[in-house]
């Protein structure tokens, strides 16, 4: 006794995620940003939170170069290292 198991005429189609995921710096055209983010994590024990403007710099680099989708960087999260605007908020 043969068992086929039809799934009808749906078939797969394969797509990428929304978010996570972007190409890979092939010609390290973002190279030093992502050494200098490197080496802020490092110099702060991987206390990501003290290289946020590095990380900025980084994806603002990846996304003139079409390496990632280009989104506002209040979006991202930066929406306060932008126009100057204080990295952290003080309390008085």
């Amino acid at each position: 006794m043969s068992t086929a198991m039809n799934f009808g005429s749906k078939s797969f189609q394969p797509r990428p995620p929304d978010k996570g995921s972007f190409p890979l710096d092939h010609f390290g055209e973002c190279r030093s940003f992502k050494e200098n983010f490197m080496k802020c994590l490092r110099d702060n024990k991987f206390e990501n939170a003290l290289c946020r403007r590095e990380s900025k710099a980084y994806l603002e680099c990846r996304m003139e170069r079409q390496l990632m989708a280009q989104e506002p960087l209040e979006k991202l999260g930066f929406g306060d290292l932008i126009d100057g605007k204080p990295e952290a908020k003080t309390n008085s």
